[in-house]
Parts: structure tokens; C-alpha cells; sequence
């Protein structure tokens, strides 16, 4: 019943990843509760304009209700809400928020936002980022990275399309370049802000093939549609490995202007 209204009533694209259906499960069950609450409304107003009426009550009552209905309602709708928020709402963001994946178990990539795309970085074949100096970071060298480290010459840098391998759990570590950005995964129900100044941990695990578009949820400048041209690709674990031995060692880092 959830994955009916979730696809013909509400619309919801298709889902690309674990723990997917406990989001739309959420938006599903607040909708529940607001399809309700203006049903009753609607009744509720139609109860009134007919039961104080000019022509069942011509003399006007000034003493008000006594009826202890509506409190017991609202008592209702506040623990339908306090249900929904303590009970599914925040174990689902403490899940998300408090259990990452241990590096070794998972694809690590690093995205750092800019105005207007997506920039990522993976430890090449020795699986090892090279060292970070803030202090390199320009429009040739977007995540500051030391050329003078060995393990940094194999690292693989590219732009607005993003590579990871199917039913592994991706661990990306969020961070903006300039403004403040959002990287949204649609398919993936993921959303986090990317701040400047800030590494902000993020995962998911993708569960279907195929090519993904990348949103940016916050309003990040005059070119912010241009957000959306950057993708996310699932593949299989052997073309994830083809395709990074590929990139590995003949990364350059780019920039958008």
C-alpha cells in the first residue's frame, strides 16, 4: 500500500538504494496524516457553517463551546506527530548520521563542491589519498593536494560524474569550495549540505545499475541549475575496478569557470 501512494499519488522516483523505502515510508505516513486532518477539516467547516447558521440559530450565543471534542482531537493529532518524529523520523537520522562504514568496507570518495559542479577524488590503486595542504588549494589544484607526496600521484580527480561499484556502501566526505552547496541523491534518498571550511561525512549503498543525476539543494548562485549535470554511475565491482585503473595515475585536477 506504501509503495502505491508513494509512486501514484505522490510521484516519488524510483529508489536506487538501501534503506530508501524507510524515507518514502516517512513521506508516505506524514501524507497519511495531512490527507486526514483536511478531510476532517473539510467536514469539520461544512459541521459549522450549517449548525450555527442563520436559520438554526437566528439569536447568536456568545457562551462558546463546551465541548471537550476538539481538545481530545488535537491530543490525537499531537501524538500521531510525536509517533512519527520520535518514533520513525529520528531513528532514522540517527541511523544515518551515527553509523558509517569502516573505510576499508566501503568506496571512499571525496567531493568538494564548487560554483556550479561537482569535483571528486578517489585513493588510487595503492587505495591511499595523498596528503592535503588547505594552503594549494586553487582552480588547478581543487582539493590541495601535496604533488610532493608519492601516495597522492595515483589519485584519481574527476568532474561532475561520479563512479561507484553496486551493493557497496560509498562513504563520501562533503566539502565546498566557495558557497554553501547540497548535494542531493534523489534515487539514493540522500541530502547533505556541503559547507566551506567543513569535511562532512555522508554515505548510502546503491542497490541498481545505471546513471543517476545529482541535484543541488540549496540555491548556490546564478548558475545553480548547473548543478544538476553532474551524475552518479553504478556499475558492477569489475567495471568500477576497470574504470579506476583507467583514471588512476592520469587524473588532473579541473575546474568549472
Amino acid at each position: 500500500m506504501n509503495d502505491w501512494f508513494a509512486y501514484n499519488i505522490l510521484g516519488l522516483p524510483e529508489r536506487a538504494a538501501v534503506g530508501a523505502k524507510h524515507v518514502d515510508d516517512l513521506m508516505v505516513w506524514v501524507h497519511y496524516l495531512m490527507v486526514a486532518l483536511f478531510i476532517g477539516w473539510i467536514f469539520y467547516f461544512g459541521y459549522v457553517l450549517w449548525r450555527f447558521s442563520a436559520a438554526r440559530q437566528p439569536k447568536a450565543s456568545y457562551d462558546g463551546s463546551k465541548s471537550k471534542i476538539p481538545s481530545y482531537v488535537e491530543l490525537v493529532i499531537v501524538g500521531v506527530e510525536a509517533l512519527l518524529l520520535l518514533g520513525v523520523a529520528v531513528p532514522l537520522w540517527a541511523k544515518n548520521v551515527d553509523h558509517f562504514p569502516e573505510a576499508k568496507d566501503a568506496t571512499v570518495i571525496q567531493i568538494v563542491a564548487q560554483q556550479f559542479a561537482w569535483n571528486a577524488r578517489y585513493p588510487g590503486l595503492d587505495g591511499k589519498f595523498g596528503q592535503q595542504d588547505m594552503k594549494l588549494v586553487a582552480d588547478s589544484n581543487v582539493f590541495g593536494v601535496d604533488p610532493a607526496d608519492p601516495a597522492g600521484k595515483d589519485d584519481v580527480q574527476v568532474f561532475n560524474e561520479i563512479h561507484v561499484p553496486v551493493n557497496k556502501p560509498v562513504l563520501i566526505y562533503l566539502s565546498s569550495k566557495d558557497v554553501i552547496h547540497s548535494l542531493k541523491l534523489v534515487a539514493m534518498r540522500l541530502t547533505q549540505d556541503a559547507i566551506p571550511g567543513l569535511r562532512i561525512p555522508c554515505t548510502f549503498t546503491p542497490t541498481k545499475l545505471g546513471r543517476f543525476q545529482i541535484e543541488c539543494a540549496q540555491l548556490c548562485g546564478n548558475g545553480h541549475a548547473a548543478m544538476a549535470g553532474g551524475f552518479i554511475v553504478v556499475q558492477s565491482q569489475e567495471d568500477f575496478d576497470k574504470w579506476l585503473a583507467s583514471k588512476s595515475g592520469g587524473a588532473s585536477a579541473q575546474s568549472f569557470e
